[in-house]
């Protein structure tokens, strides 16, 4: 099975969240297509998280689903600015969501 598109994927979690009562958006459009998802997380407490999707190399064969890992958990928000803004001058392609919540897991 191949993956969803990079687009498609991003509008299900935003309005999944905007639906649970979390406030969800799309903070940096990507690659439509194939784009990486990267998810900024805003716990409400003066902290941030950053969840990136893990490639397909380090995933190995799979069916095709998106395998999140936390990269940085509850740090100042300039440090997850900063690894971002980095990842976009390397790869121009990804897509960014910011996602306002208080709690840790992401669903993902």
């Amino acid at each position: 099975m191949s993956a969803v598109r990079s687009d498609i994927w991003c509008a299900a979690f935003v309005r999944r969240h905007n639906g649970l009562g979390n406030f969800c958006v799309v903070a940096r459009k990507g690659d439509a297509i194939a784009g990486q998802v990267w998810i900024e997380v805003d716990h409400l407490d003066g902290t941030r998280s950053l969840h990136t999707q893990m490639s397909s190399a380090a995933q190995g064969e799979g069916d095709g689903d998106r395998v999140f890992q936390k990269r940085f958990e509850r740090v100042e928000p300039e440090r997850i600015a900063e690894r971002i803004a980095r990842e976009i001058d390397f790869d121009p392609d990804i897509w960014v969501l910011s996602l306002d919540m208080r709690g840790d897991d992401i669903g993902v």
